[in-house]
């Protein structure tokens, strides 16, 4: 949370973020993800995209990742917040 969210109340900004495991799920592990997207490539990885409210959430996508026993390959963030315009130099 930043400064302006903190003073203002707003909640912090979600993220999109994906997930690449070892090995492919099926289309039925989509609910127990929550919505998030699974897509099978064809290099033997599945990529598990989506929103991550928050810090909390995280951890729980990342505990199911665990549970579910195939190997966690990468870890992205997708949406970075741009910087403000004035901001760059």
């Amino acid at each position: 949370m930043n400064e302006t969210q903190a003073a203002t109340g707003e909640p912090p900004e979600t993220g999109c973020c994906e997930i690449r495991l070892k090995g492919h799920l099926d289309a039925r592990w989509a609910a127990w993800f929550d919505g998030l997207t699974l897509t099978n490539e064809s290099d033997g990885t599945t990529l598990i995209r989506g929103q991550v409210v928050d810090q909390a959430a995280l951890h729980g996508l990342l505990q199911k990742v665990r549970d579910v026993g195939l190997p966690l390959l990468s870890f992205r963030q997708l949406d970075q917040p741009a910087a403000h315009p004035t901001e760059r130099q």
